[in-house]
Parts: C-alpha cells; structure tokens; sequence
C-alpha cells in the first residue's frame, strides 16, 4: 500500500493553472497552518510562474507566530491594494472566500481548506480541494509533495509538522490517518530544535506583568476559575492566560476578561470533559454581544455600551456566578440532577 494517496490526475490539474508569466499572490489568515500551507503552495509553483508572494489578512501578533515567521523565514506582508495589484492571480489557503472580510475583493483560481463547505457559499474557482476530515490543510499539502516528488527542506518541513501539530493539538482533537502520516513522514526532515524554539515562545516578555496580576485577581467558582484584568493590549494576553489558568490541578474551565478598545473580550477554556464551552458563552452572553465557540475553547466580545453603566468586572462575573439550587434530598431529585451529580470521570485504581 502506498505511504499517501495516488494524485496523479489532481497534480496534473493543479500544475495545468501555472504559467511562465503568471504573479501569483497566496492570500491567508495567518495561523501556523495557513503560514505552513502558503509555503508549500509557494515551493510548488517555483519555478513554474514569474512570480508569487504570501499576504495575509490579518495583523499578527501571537509570540509563537511571530517566531515561526522569524526562525523559518516566511516572506509574508500584510495585505493591502498596493500588494494586491501586483499580482494578477490568487490562491486561498486553510480558508474559503466567505471566512473574512478580506478576502471578498478577489477572484480566486485555487481554493484549498479543510474547513467544512458551506451551502450558502459555494466556491468559485479554478482549482478546489476541501478536506473537512483533515485535522490540518499542512497534511494535505505533505500530501501534493509526496505525490509531485518534492523533497521538503528543513524549514518547510519544520512549518508543516508544526501547522499539523497546532492544528490538532498535538492530535488531542479530531484528526486522519493522513495526518499521522504526514506527520511521521515530515518527522525526518525538519529540524526539531527551531520546532521546538517556536512552539515554547508562547509569551511576550511584557505580557509578563499580566501574570503576576492575574495571580491577585482570579477568582474560584466551583470548579471554574474567574479573572478580570481591567484593559489589555490584546485579547492574545488573555488566550495565554486562560491556558495557563486551566492547568491548575481540580480546575476544568476557565473565564479570563479584559477590555480591548471599546469591548470586554471573555476566553474561555474547558477540559472537553462536561461543559460545553462554546454553549456557555452563547448562553450567557447572546443577549449583550457575540459569542460562540467549541466544546474546549470559546469567546466573547460584549461592547461597553451594552452593560448598561455597570463596571465590566461586575457585569460579567454576575452573568458567570449563579446561585446554586437548594440541594434537595437524593430520593426527591429529579433523574437529570441524579446523573448531574455523577463525577466527570471514574478513576480506576491501577
């Protein structure tokens, strides 16, 4: 059995769309994975167009992006009009049009992603492959090298095994066999201590002072753990905050606020185990801001103007502290409190 699927006919396809005179600009919002991705686009089609440039879409900010961008050598600019008319073709990557604002002026001829397909828009391009059971758009691409016979250089390999790592958390949530294979076979030919370099960079040293407040300020509810940290430069400080917070030992959930601009950003993080984190936000907060999120990890943004004069601090930690119900004898409890009651897990003696 072959190590990845055969692709011969898609690479044919892909290849057909590449031309001598071509400038091609490989538009992203920049994540390890769609920076890992755009690099494998970019050392597919070299030497097979005039040109081609990476842009994103956003501002980055997070450390250990920017250090990815910093060790591996990633040619990427922020996207404007000025960049754009440069180039006369486009390709998306670990996107699709309608996921930003950014991406609704251009015409795209290659459409990559493993995000699900939307009905309500459809894709126009070119070239599309969507692979919604992929745990990252990096397998998929270690796929098209393998199958176009492109050794990766260290760098690229090094990108793509850490696009794979952050986009399956370590393969902590859903993933393929492709994935597991790309992974082993990208194993080989990165360098494991810039990997390693890049993925500890999780902090920027003045984000440090944050810690040490956010030590004071914590609050416990149950088995959730509250802090406001008054205004923040980015809701970044708040993400590194909420994922430290969510290792402390008997901690399974946790709300970590600040205000950015004229907003209060709510993080939450949850083991997976029993609360929903992206339902509790949504419930909590639908009425006064946007919300959502998955099972582990979710978010808020609630404008100042919508609390009513009321302090941010307080105004969410009323919405997050409920008063518990009267414990009511166990024969007088209803089925659903019985099995609410059941611990998350049963831990077995070895």
């Amino acid at each position: 059995m072959a190590y990845f699927r055969k692709l011969d006919s898609q690479m044919t396809r892909l290849l057909e769309l590449f031309s001598r005179e071509d400038r091609w600009l490989i538009i992203i919002n920049a994540d390890p994975d769609a920076l890992a991705s755009a690099m494998a686009l970019k050392r597919i089609m070299a030497h097979r167009v005039l040109d081609v440039g990476i842009a994103q879409v956003n501002e980055i900010t997070r450390p250990d992006n920017l250090e990815m961008i910093s060790s591996l050598r990633i040619r990427t600019r922020r996207l404007t009009p000025t960049v754009a008319a440069q180039y006369d073709k486009f390709a998306l990557v670990d996107s699709q049009p309608h996921h930003h604002e950014g991406f609704a002026p251009f015409k795209f001829s290659i459409v990559i992603d493993h995000h699900p397909l939307s009905p309500e828009h459809p894709l126009d391009a070119d070239y599309t492959d969507i692979k919604p059971d992929y745990g990252a758009v990096s397998s998929l691409f270690t796929e098209y090298l393998y199958n176009l016979r492109i050794r990766p250089g260290k760098f690229l390999a090094t990108a793509l095994l850490y696009g794979i790592r952050t986009d399956t958390s370590s393969f902590e949530r859903i993933f393929c066999m492709a994935d597991v294979r790309a992974f082993q076979f990208l194993n080989k030919y990165a360098n494991h201590p810039l990997l390693r370099k890049i993925y500890r960079s999780e902090l920027h040293l003045e984000w440090l002072e944050y810690f040490s407040q956010a030590f004071y300020k914590m609050r416990i509810l149950g088995q959730g753990l509250f802090a406001y940290m008054n205004k923040v430069e980015s809701p970044d400080i708040l993400v590194a905050l909420a994922d430290f917070f969510l290792r402390v030992q008997g901690v399974s959930w946790t709300a970590v606020c600040g205000q950015v601009d004229e907003h209060v950003v709510a993080v939450f993080r949850g083991d997976g185990l029993r609360k929903d984190m992206g339902r509790f936000a949504s419930r909590i907060f639908k009425n006064v801001g946007s919300a959502g999120g998955h099972k582990s990890m979710a978010r808020a943004e609630i404008p100042l103007e919508n609390m009513n004069g009321e302090s941010p601090e307080t105004f969410i930690w009323n919405r997050l502290h409920k008063k518990k119900k009267p414990v009511l004898p166990k024969e007088e409890r209803p089925l659903s409190e019985e099995m609410d009651s059941l611990p998350d897990l049963d831990e077995k003696n070895e």
